[in-house]
Order: C-alpha cells, then sequence, then structure tokens
C-alpha cells in the first residue's frame, strides 16, 4: 500500500524526532511536539531528502504544524510536477 504525502510528512518528523508516529496528528503544532527552530532545521533536511524537493528558507520558516508542512510539501510536489511535464516533449 502506497503512504500518501500526509504519512509520509508524519512519518519523517516522527523519525527526526524520535516520537511515535501515532502521537502526531495533521492538526498537532510543532509546539504541542516540542519541536523547536532548530528541530525544524532537520526536519525540513529530511522532508527535502525524503521527496527530493528544495524548500525555500521563508517557506520553512512558515511551518509552524503538521497540516502547513504537508501542505507546502504538496504544493512544492505539485509545482515539481508540473514543471517536470512543461519541460517533457510531448
Amino acid at each position: 500500500m502506497q503512504e500518501t504525502t500526509s504519512q509520509r510528512v508524519i512519518r519523517v518528523i516522527a523519525e527526526n524526532q524520535r516520537i511515535p508516529v501515532d502521537t502526531i496528528q495533521p492538526g498537532s503544532t510543532f509546539q504541542e511536539l516540542n519541536i523547536d527552530s532548530l528541530d525544524g532545521l532537520h526536519i525540513l533536511f529530511a522532508l527535502e531528502e525524503e521527496f527530493d524537493i528544495d524548500i525555500p528558507d521563508d517557506a520553512g520558516k512558515e511551518f509552524t504544524s503538521i497540516q502547513q508542512a504537508i501542505a507546502g510539501v504538496e504544493t512544492l510536489l505539485a509545482r515539481k510536477q508540473s514543471a517536470a511535464s512543461a519541460s517533457d516533449p510531448a
């Protein structure tokens, strides 16, 4: 079974922070999960690696909840996909 983007983001954050996946909900905030700004940077790097995307620094600073991280990753994945299909000669 294929993981959804949400599940992958949550799994990456759980692994990165060494917390159980089932304690993280899409509505969880980084503050509730005791994720500070340095932890947030590590999470951004891990998400970039997991999804093979580049997260701009300013966009990463806006992530304060799991839902924002999921939405940000989905936006960047959509941009990457549309750029790939635009450059793909049909």
